[in-house]
């Protein structure tokens, strides 16, 4: 089977750390396979897999069991396997430089300090695929950076963190409806969710 993009949810592996900051990028890919309802599994020894349908795009998501720092492994492996072109690869992951909320799509530059695109970039020998970046921060400045990512988030924190799950999810609905320059600005304006709300408020 052929797939037109492959999405990567970047996360750690294992029940210590499924709530952690580090995992809201698996956190965003589970609840757009729930929303398709679409069964998840285990394809790889370092990935599983699941196939949702937007439109007329067939796009394969993928989750690494790698650790983080070794998510590259899984995506050259399933890119190499579908034939998928790298500027045709989205990866959620999530950003702490960004408050707990934002969220940002784009295309190329560097690895901003995270391992798991630093791990892609070296695997896949390109910087050259999309990034939808989650923000978990702000980062108290008297901690440390790996005791932040791999802390859970707090209670209080919980009903962002569930509208950023939301709203990354709409982002990739979003993008695979329009071409790709106006959904990044319509999700970086925060237009897409502008919209939203004022379609609700005239719908009262």
């Amino acid at each position: 089977m052929t797939f037109d993009w492959l999405i990567a949810a970047l996360g750690n592996p294992g029940k210590k750390y499924s709530q952690t900051r580090h995992n809201i990028g698996w956190m965003v890919g589970y609840e757009l396979c729930l929303r398709q309802n679409t069964q998840i599994i285990s394809e790889s020894t370092i990935y599983n897999t699941s196939r949702l349908n937007f439109g007329s795009n067939k796009v394969l998501i993928a989750f690494p069991t790698t650790y983080m720092n070794n998510s590259g492994e899984a995506v050259r492996k399933v890119h190499l396997k579908y034939k998928i072109p790298i500027e045709r690869i989205i990866v959620i992951a999530d950003e702490y430089n960004f408050p707990l909320g934002k969220i940002h799509l784009k295309r190329g530059g560097g690895n901003g300090g995270h391992n798991g695109i630093a791990s892609i970039i070296y695997e896949l020998q390109s910087e050259d695929f999309y990034r939808l970046r989650c923000g978990i921060g702000p980062k108290p400045k008297e901690v440390i950076l790996t005791d932040f990512v791999l802390s859970d988030f707090e209670q209080n924190e919980y009903e962002m963190l569930n509208l950023t799950i939301k709203n990354a999810v709409e982002a990739l609905v979003h993008f695979f409806k329009h071409i790709p320059e106006r959904a990044m600005s319509d999700i970086n304006s925060g237009k897409l969710w502008k919209a939203e709300t004022q379609n609700k408020e005239e719908n009262k």
